[in-house]
């Protein structure tokens, strides 16, 4: 027990993010690589196709938000997380037509992985010294970064971009991690209640269709 915690508490260490955190961004990058494989596999993507598609999902927006704030992608650094990709498609191959049928049950996966990404995005900058809007930005960049290649990827156009409220989670969710965080709540408080929030924003938004408002050419 002592070993696997030195082993995420190094990790940690290297990503400057609480060593627990290590374990919430090993959790999202599985879901995030599944997520990517499933709809590669949609798409009748081949082995390799979806492995890419998995990878982008899982690590673009992390890899984003490192180059913008200059530090080495994250997957390049452990290679636990290229390993959790694999394994994310793997899981695909063996439980596929399972999860066919649970769509809405890894929607609710896809849901967690982001709002765990944007947490993990926002700790990570403020821990580096950004300001507070910076790392909401940051944050926002971590969690749909990563759909917004993987829908490029298997040509679609980037969910952000449609009528679905993705984005917009992000950015509630990252202001109410800086609240509490304030307010001296801890910071895995803040990332239970930060995600909470922002996957009950994007579950609501789709049972009920909401959207923000669609910018229209003049007719």
């Amino acid at each position: 027990m002592d070993i696997i915690k030195e082993f995420f508490q190094n990790g940690g260490a290297i990503l400057s993010i609480p060593w627990t955190f290590v374990i919430l961004e090993i959790i999202s990058t599985m879901a995030g690589a599944v997520s990517g494989a499933r709809l590669a596999s949609a798409k009748q993507f081949d082995l390799f196709g979806a492995l890419i598609v998995g990878i982008a999902t899982a690590c673009g927006g992390g890899t984003m938000r490192d180059l913008l704030i200059g530090k080495t992608p994250f997957w390049l650094e452990n290679p636990i997380y290229l390993l959790t990709c694999v394994f994310g498609l793997l899981w695909v191959i063996i439980f596929r037509k399972l999860l066919v049928r649970q769509n809405n049950t890894w929607f609710i996966f896809d849901c967690i992985g982001f709002s765990l990404f944007n947490v993990i995005g926002l700790q990570k900058s403020l821990a580096l010294g950004f300001p507070t809007w910076a790392a909401i930005c940051l944050g926002c960049i971590t969690g749909a970064g990563g759909g917004i290649i993987r829908d490029i990827l298997i040509n679609e156009v980037p969910l952000i971009f449609r009528k679905e409220i993705y984005a917009t989670c992000c950015l509630v969710g990252g202001i109410i991690y800086v609240f509490f965080l304030d307010i001296g709540w801890t910071e895995e408080g803040c990332a239970a209640i930060s995600c909470s929030v922002a996957i009950t924003i994007r579950l609501l938004a789709v049972k009920y269709q909401w959207s923000l408002p669609h910018l229209k050419a003049e007719e």
